[in-house]
C-alpha cells in the first residue's frame, strides 16, 4: 500500500512544540501497535465498516488501543484504506448514501459500554486515497482527557476493515444490542454531547485508523529559594 501524508498543519506542530527543556509533552499514536492492517476490499468478501461509530476494542492481547493515554490534543488522524471494485464500489455508494466518508469522533466512556461524544472532527471524503495509508491533519486539535476513546465515525462506508485475525480482536459499533446485524440503518454519532451505548462487538476483525496526540506539558514547579540565614 502507497501511505499519503498530508502535512499542511507540520509548521504550526513544530511551532508548537517549541516547548522549555523542562517540558514534558509527547507525540503519541493512538492506536497504533506496530502491526499492519490490510483492509479486505478488494478481496472477496469485501466487508466495509457502514453507517456507524466504531472504535477497536482490543487487537490479541492489546486492550485499550483508542482509550487516550494522557490529558491533550489530538491534532491528525489517519486511516487505512482498501481498494474496492468499480462494482463493489457502485454497490457500497448506492446503498451507503454516496462516497465513502469518515471523521474521528472522542467518546468519553461510562459504565455498560455508553459512550457520549465530546469532541468530533470534520468529515472527509475518502475515495481519492483508496488503496492508502492517509493522514488527515485537525485545523482545530480536539482537547481529550486521559481515558477518553477515540473513535472513527463513518456516516457512509468506509474500507476500512481488516479480516480474518482470532477471535481476540474485537471492535465495537454505536449500534443497538438488537441490531447488530442492521448495517445499513443510519447509527453514526454525528453531533456532540450524543449519549449512545456501544453494545454491538465485532470480532476476528480491526478498524484500521490511528490518531495523533500531543500531551499536555507539565509546567514545572520554580525551584525553591534557598533560606536565608539569620544575621548577629
Amino acid at each position: 500500500m502507497h501511505r499519503t501524508f498530508i502535512r499542511p498543519f507540520l509548521a504550526a506542530l513544530a511551532a508548537a512544540l517549541v516547548l522549555p527543556a523542562t517540558a514534558s509533552a509527547k507525540i503519541i499514536e493512538v492506536g497504533d501497535i506496530g502491526a499492519k492492517a490490510t483492509p479486505s476490499c478488494p478481496t472477496s468478501p469485501c466487508e466495509v465498516i457502514s453507517r456507524t461509530t466504531a472504535y477497536q476494542a482490543r487487537v490479541g492481547a492489546e486492550r485499550k488501543l483508542f482509550v487516550v493515554p494522557e490529558d491533550g490534543r489530538i491534532v491528525a488522524w489517519s486511516v487505512t484504506l482498501g481498494t474496492p471494485g468499480k462494482k463493489q464500489r457502485a454497490f457500497f455508494e448506492e446503498n451507503l448514501g454516496g462516497e465513502a466518508q469518515a471523521g474521528i469522533t472522542v467518546l468519553r466512556p461510562g459504565t455498560r459500554y455508553f459512550g457520549r461524544v465530546t469532541a468530533a472532527s470534520p468529515l472527509e471524503t475518502l475515495t481519492p486515497y483508496f488503496g492508502q495509508t492517509v493522514q488527515f491533519p485537525l485545523t482545530t486539535s480536539l482537547d481529550v482527557k486521559a481515558g477518553y476513546i477515540v473513535a472513527l465515525t463513518v456516516p457512509t462506508w468506509a474500507p476500512a476493515l481488516s479480516l480474518g485475525l482470532g477471535r481476540s480482536s474485537a471492535w465495537r459499533a454505536s449500534r443497538a444490542k438488537d441490531a447488530c446485524d442492521d448495517t445499513q440503518t443510519q447509527s453514526a454519532q454525528t453531533g456532540v454531547r450524543v449519549l449512545t451505548q456501544y453494545k454491538c462487538a465485532y470480532r476476528t476483525a480491526r478498524v484500521t485508523y490511528s490518531a495523533t496526540l500531543i500531551t499536555t506539558p507539565v509546567v514545572p514547579e520554580p525551584p525553591k529559594k534557598p533560606k536565608s540565614k539569620p544575621r548577629g
